[in-house]
């Protein structure tokens, strides 16, 4: 395997060794369209995902088939690192490519061989899996206590940070920020028009300006 990875993980480590190990230990370069399903719900985890290229979201759907966005993650992210260990190790939600995604998967045995020869390896890997820990946390904890305005303002108000002005382009369609909101897309038009009504936004189909 020929791969050159960028990534903190692998500071400890030539491209060379690098890829010596790799193919040594069986890992694989995966690709997936885009909207693919890279991982379902409830199937097992066998291996730790580094993304290499793309975008991929982590989603949940209900049995009504609501859609809930946990969060995305993308070109240098790592995914599956705190189920590999888990004595359950399966996915808890959908993991889907939201651009085509290239992937690399490594298996546990090459995983502890990584952390007993580099102790930087194992300091980053910890790190990203306390930070995914927190993403769920804060998003599980966002949900339960916050309306659908509430949510809604939440994330507004971060875009207009973002870029600079209370006019925001959007960069979601509808549907899609419905589903990162988790609630179904007609009850986000509602509101937004409930919104409009009381005086707190004007939007048009691109932009959402907040007054």
């Amino acid at each position: 395997m020929k791969i050159s990875l960028r990534h903190k993980l692998f500071s400890d480590f030539s491209p060379e060794d690098l890829n010596e190990m790799l193919s040594a230990y069986g890992s694989e370069l995966r690709s997936y369209g885009k909207d693919e399903i890279l991982h379902h719900q409830n199937e097992d985890c066998h291996f730790m995902d580094v993304i290499v290229e793309g975008k991929v979201v982590v989603q949940n759907i209900d049995v009504n088939g609501n859609v809930l966005v946990i969060d995305s993650f993308s070109s240098g992210d790592v995914i599956g690192a705190n189920l590999l260990f888990s004595s359950k190790g399966v996915y808890p939600m959908t993991v889907v490519a939201s651009s085509p995604v290239l992937v690399l998967l490594m298996k546990k045995e090459l995983i502890l061989e990584l952390c007993r020869k580099s102790p930087s390896f194992l300091t980053v890997l910890l790190n990203e899996i306390s930070d995914k820990t927190i993403i769920l946390t804060e998003k599980i904890n966002a949900i339960s206590r916050k309306t659908i305005r509430q949510c809604l303002l939440d994330f507004l108000a971060q875009e207009a940070r973002k870029q600079g002005t209370n006019r925001i382009v959007m960069p979601l369609s509808k549907k899609d920020l419905a589903e990162r909101l988790g609630i179904p897309r007609s009850s986000l038009g509602r509101e937004l028009a409930k919104m409009r009504a009381d005086g707190i936004l004007e939007y048009d189909p691109w932009t959402i300006t907040l007054l």
